[in-house]
């Protein structure tokens, strides 16, 4: 028999929703889940679970393919949670993002009774400090952007497209050679410092590049919609993106 735990409930936000889960009990996400996002072939059936165990809530992917990103609401803290692995909700609000084909969701799960809470770091001298941050050339942070810019743009949670290559190089007034060498220039960056899922083979497809790209960038806070306006603002020429 199963004891009966002491543990707060948890609470997961998506696309205004929200979803109460007990202790004792359990909540998925997936195409048949509880919270079913049942319009996506590209998604498992039972992706992600949020249960009690040990005395601690635990988010598990229960998937065999995809991966999901998450981070707690500071973007201080960052892991890539792989099939088969699980990770304990111990913040007060957890942000996921995953990407399942071309379509990237992101989810909120908030902690009644954290285990930890959140401390601000000062670096900049406003608060305001991000993860991982690595330097890149304006031209870089604007494909950047232009992948990023559906997510941004969105207000909350939810679910929106990542464009692809063709769609950000025409945001951005460039050919689709040139935006592809410089995603290649800023993959090669980040897998440098050691961010999984950035360098392909001959069977991992430009989207996943793309997706886990863009999760990373905004789980670390390397991009916000403060940056936004530079899609927009006139560039002065190109510069050498090779580091």
């Amino acid at each position: 028999m199963r004891q009966v735990s002491t543990l707060s409930g948890v609470t997961v936000e998506f696309a205004g929703e929200f979803f109460v889960v007990r202790p004792g009990s359990s909540f998925e996400v997936g195409r048949e889940g509880d919270l079913a996002l049942d319009d996506n072939l590209f998604l498992h059936r039972r992706f992600l679970e949020v249960s009690d165990s040990d005395g601690l809530w635990w988010l598990s992917n229960v998937g065999s393919r995809l991966t999901a990103t998450v981070t707690d609401s500071s973007g201080g803290m960052q892991a890539w949670l792989a099939p088969g692995a699980r990770l304990p909700i111990v913040f007060p609000r957890t942000t996921v993002v995953f990407t399942a084909g071309p379509t990237t969701y992101e989810l909120t799960i908030h902690a009644a009774e954290p285990a930890f809470r959140d401390t601000r770091r000062d670096d900049d001298g406003d608060g305001v400090s991000t993860i991982g941050e690595v330097p890149l050339t304006l031209s870089q942070k604007l494909l950047i952007l232009a992948l990023a810019e559906p997510q941004l743009r969105r207000d909350g949670t939810g679910m929106s497209e990542i464009p692809t290559s063709a769609k950000a190089a025409e945001r951005l007034g460039w050919t689709v050679t040139r935006f592809n060498r410089k995603l290649d220039n800023v993959c090669d960056k980040f897998d440098r410092i050691g961010v999984p899922g950035m360098r392909g083979g001959q069977r991992t497809l430009a989207t996943n590049r793309r997706a886990r790209l863009v999760e990373h960038v905004l789980a670390s806070r390397l991009v916000t919609k403060e940056d936004l306006p530079l899609l927009d603002a006139p560039q002065d020429g190109d510069e050498g993106d090779a580091e």
